[in-house]
């Protein structure tokens, strides 16, 4: 992350700073692990700690249908059902101790505010286009954006229409980027295939000075739990700091190629706790001449491998749909399709786009995700 500076702030952090009324401006630290991981500090009209009420926390634990999974599994997305509340639709489909992974399909921008207090958030927008309005400024999204949100991010999602698809995850440790993209200073390396211009912060939004009962739905341990405050949560006069929501669209993952067939690994766009995200994105294939573009059969025993198809065609996999995640258990051999290793030959570029996450404790299933479940995946593999 870079450091951003947004709207008003004092010359120096802990001091007194008023507005041109006289007013005090009452200051945030807003960080996470602690004292020691990444922070900024915001200014606010008023102070944001004006609780009103709060109401009877609400269970939204997901229900495991599958404890301990060795099956390839498929999901099928686009039968996950859309729903009109943005909470209400996210359906968790897989989880374990450092994630939660769905999908959430809502038709309706919500009238709340909404904070996740123990998990950082990330939303790929498979479909639809709008507006993320947080504490710190707002960040216009559309297809193909990853919405990296803090967790303690106070925001809403404004939707344009009612046909919207985002990929979510909710992770217990923070989203970073590649360590190894970076150098001793936090700056992204020139072989990294992203740079700080693809990272997009929020743009600044005049401060909302309003009183009034303003809903905060929060959610933590599995709990959502309504808080009323008595001053509107947007009301950031500025601030700055490494710590913040962005976006980054996968069309500007820059791809790892050569001679033959590279490793998962070089497609790596985010990193947390005990998993990763990649982007597999349109890419010149392999350039050996006798190189095999799809991928040889493996194993990943020590992590499961979950694809989400978004977009173009994959040479890998036969009859996959768009929206469809394709689970691959740690330990249990994977590949191509019968005939995809045959047809991928002499091919010299695909245009597809998947968004891959590798857990490193196996994945659970929920009653959402069987429910969508296509039965016929795990036999996919045998020859006719």
């Amino acid at each position: 992350m870079r450091y951003v500076q947004l709207g008003k702030i004092p010359p120096k952090r802990h001091t007194v700073f008023k507005s041109e009324q006289d007013q005090f401006y009452y200051e945030q630290l807003f960080g996470t692990e602690g004292f020691h991981g990444i922070a900024s500090l915001l200014y606010h009209t008023h102070r944001p700690t004006q609780i009103k009420s709060i109401g009877e926390a609400k269970d939204v634990t997901p229900k495991i249908a599958v404890e301990k999974n060795v099956t390839p599994r498929m999901i099928k997305g686009a039968k996950v059902t859309a729903e009109d509340d943005f909470l209400e639709s996210r359906k968790v489909l897989m989880l374990n101790n450092d994630l939660k992974m769905g999908l959430a399909k809502p038709r309706k921008s919500p009238d709340y505010f909404y904070k996740n207090a123990e998990c950082d958030e990330l939303l790929f927008v498979h479909a639809g286009k709008g507006i993320l309005k947080t504490m710190l400024g707002n960040i216009e999204f559309s297809v193909g954006d990853y919405l990296i949100i803090p967790r303690g991010t106070i925001h809403q999602l404004e939707l344009e229409s009612e046909e919207n698809v985002f990929l979510f995850i909710e992770a217990h440790s923070p989203i970073y980027t590649p360590k190894r993209y970076r150098n001793e200073f936090g700056q992204l390396l020139e072989h990294s295939p992203f740079c700080e211009r693809d990272i997009v912060p929020p743009t600044f939004v005049e401060p909302k000075n309003e009183k009034g009962d303003f809903l905060i739905k929060v959610k933590k341990e599995n709990q959502m739990t309504d808080f009323i405050y008595a001053t509107h949560p947007f009301d950031v006069v500025g601030w700055d700091g490494y710590f913040y929501p962005y976006k980054f669209n996968i069309k500007n993952f820059e791809p790892i190629t050569g001679r033959i067939h590279q490793p998962p690994p070089v497609h790596q766009n985010f990193e947390a706790h005990n998993f990763v995200v990649c982007s597999f994105v349109a890419r010149m294939y392999d350039y050996h001449p006798q190189a095999i573009p799809a991928p040889y059969n493996h194993s990943n025993i020590d992590s499961d491998e979950v694809l989400f198809y978004t977009e173009g065609d994959f040479m890998s996999r036969n009859h996959v749909d768009l929206m469809d995640f394709s689970l691959h258990p740690g330990g249990i051999v994977h590949g191509p399709h019968p005939g995809a290793m045959e047809r991928s030959i002499g091919k010299k570029s695909t245009d597809e786009y998947a968004v891959m996450v590798d857990p490193f404790r196996p994945f659970k299933l929920t009653e959402e995700a069987i429910k969508v479940e296509d039965p016929s995946y795990k036999t996919s593999w045998l020859e006719d």
